[in-house]
């Protein structure tokens, strides 16, 4: 290795030392990694309270959390030793050796929150365990100035005043009081809705902001933290799959919307972000939503602690998982199998589809029969099973429009555009897997005259086009000419159809799609499908609904707006004064 102690510093450059920083300095630069702003001093001290074991934690803010902080708890507390040892850096009482640091179940294992936070702040500590002394603990900037005893209930209490008084160049970034509590507040309710099993109050310059009681189901915790509105539009999301378990709520894909989401993942009852898992969440809603509809998602994971790593941030936002891929199929898989179910698009209790003798849907060519059925379909593991039976109710047209039934408590409501479109898109995506579209070749091809532009786009998807079923050719000029069309019911007009795609495809109103060919046949199937206003007979209804009910999604249509709804009997009673 050359030497370098002899060599000349640059022109201008003073020649510096190196040299141990003092413990003050050390501890202010490991506070610039752990305290950014109040909120994350809130975070720190009701995390160690969670690890305590506590059952409620009061949190207590004055200017945002700039002029006061104060957090209490009913967990096990600490005798005088433990809280002095506290305040030392690399004290903890999770770790013991390297090795533990993969297999962390707790919050507070790194061991500089609380000396990071007194040596910005004037802390106070008073802490009691079973014992029943008390202890207090004073320090301003890093220095120790009073222990003592105190009379106090087994917990902690912890009170930080003037946050970076004493690091005026920090403590000028902070935001306006209000900003500053809204991140706390945050904070506050991401753990709040991690452990629904603790109880919380927040309180903001003395009035009541965030209360929540210790036992609340997920759902009851969402609608206090989140607001009951939203709370309502969420439906539960479980899953499982190699050392991945899923759980939480989703929200219904008609209620989300482009901007105003909230989304949080929890892993062991830990908050972290990952935009990777919550886009592999997003693909799960894939010809459920409207391109650009960002749902707000609450997903626990969890897994075995030596197959994750929580160790990877200063602020433990970010984790790492050993099988990262395996979680984010778990993840889109989980989500998917959720909005299988009715609930994802209405409220109900109960519910159950139309099934019909195969015989009159199978033997009579019907207007929504498909090749592809001849053999019975294969309904989601969503959607009950019934004996033909079973059931035996009338269907009715409403408007020319809507397919009217009676369901197990309730009135059902089903759009027969948006049924048809889920049907044909489901059929459409197997046949660009591979199946045989089903088609027909014209006795007399149908010629169709293009602009420049839309046959340059027609010669880019033509294979596209002909899986299909559009067999096509030039006939001179702009012309061409349809040879075979698809076939998907008899009123089909595919002159329309193909002339609209093409239109579709020149002018860029495929957008937001993630997949080309899922937006080519989202496209298709609104085209393809029964429009609102057509008159269909009971065979025909009731051989749509059977093929409704066989596929994944049958609540959704391609654009995320719901293909059916319930009035519930209990409603009906309430409108008519019965209730």
């Amino acid at each position: 290795m050359p030497d370098t102690a002899d060599r000349p510093a640059p022109t201008g450059a003073t020649k510096r030392s190196i040299i141990i920083l003092p413990d003050s300095v050390a501890d202010q630069i490991a506070a610039g990694e752990v305290v950014e702003r109040p909120a994350s001093v809130v975070k720190e001290l009701v995390e160690n309270a969670i690890d305590s074991g506590a059952g409620r934690i009061r949190i207590e803010l004055e200017g945002g959390g700039r002029t006061r902080i104060e957090v209490s708890d009913d967990g096990c507390g600490m005798n005088r030793d433990d809280a002095l040892l506290a305040l030392d850096r690399h004290a903890t009482s999770k770790i013991r050796e390297a090795a533990d640091l993969f297999g962390v179940t707790t919050f507070g294992f790194r061991g500089e929150a609380l000396p990071s936070i007194a040596s910005v702040t004037r802390f106070q500590l008073a802490t009691s365990d079973e014992t029943g002394e008390g202890t207090e603990v004073r320090v301003t900037a890093g220095r120790l100035d009073h222990v003592g005893g105190t009379a106090r209930r087994r917990g902690t209490t912890v009170a930080v005043r003037g946050l970076f008084f004493n690091t005026p160049a920090r403590r000028k970034f902070l935001r306006s009081a209000s900003s500053e509590m809204r991140a706390a507040l945050n904070a506050v309710a991401i753990l709040a809705l991690a452990h629904p099993e603790v109880g919380f109050e927040l309180k903001v310059d003395g009035r009541p902001r965030l209360t929540v009681q210790p036992g609340h189901t997920l759902e009851q915790r969402i609608g206090a933290v989140w607001g009951p509105d939203l709370g309502r539009t969420l439906i539960p999301v479980h899953g499982a799959q190699g050392a991945f378990q899923i759980d939480g709520l989703i929200q219904r894909p008609g209620e989300a919307k482009p901007t105003g989401r909230r989304t949080q993942l929890m892993v062991n009852g830990r908050p972290f972000r990952d935009n990777f898992l919550l886009r592999a969440a997003e693909a799960g809603y894939r010809s459920a939503i409207h391109p650009g509809d960002r749902p707000t998602m609450f997903l626990h994971i969890t897994v075995d602690a030596d197959q994750v790593d929580v160790n990877v941030h200063p602020a433990k936002l970010e984790v790492r998982f050993r099988d990262r891929i395996g979680l984010e199929r778990v993840v889109e898989d989980s989500v998917r199998q959720a909005l299988s179910h009715l609930e994802s698009s209405v409220q109900v209790s109960e519910w159950r589809p139309v099934p019909a003798p195969m015989d009159r849907v199978v033997d009579g060519a019907t207007l929504f029969e498909d090749p592809s059925d001849r053999v019975a379909p294969t309904a989601s593991d969503a959607v009950p099973a019934l004996a033909s039976t079973d059931f035996a109710v009338p269907l009715r047209q409403l408007f020319d429009s809507y397919i009217l039934y009676e369901g197990s408590d309730g009135l059902v409501i089903v759009d027969q555009h948006a049924a048809h479109e889920r049907v044909i898109y489901e059929s459409v995506m197997a046949q660009l897997d591979g199946a045989e579209a089903p088609a027909q070749h014209l006795l007399l091809p149908l010629t169709i005259d293009l602009t420049d532009e839309e046959l340059d786009v027609l010669e880019r998807h033509e294979n596209t086009f002909r899986t299909l079923g559009f067999d096509f050719e030039p006939f001179g000029g702009r012309t061409v000419k349809l040879n075979t069309v698809p076939n998907p019911h008899p009123r089909f007009d595919a002159m329309t159809c193909f002339r609209e795609l093409v239109a579709d495809l020149a002018r860029g109103r495929f957008g937001g799609w993630a997949n080309q060919l899922e937006r080519f046949a989202a496209s298709y199937a609104c085209r393809a499908a029964v429009k609102a206003g057509q008159a269909l007979d009971e065979e025909e209804m009731r051989a749509l609904l059977v093929r409704l009910f066989a596929t994944r999604l049958p609540p959704h249509d391609v654009h995320g707006r719901a293909t059916l709804v319930r009035l519930s009997r209990e409603e009906l009673e309430r409108r008519f004064g019965r209730r």
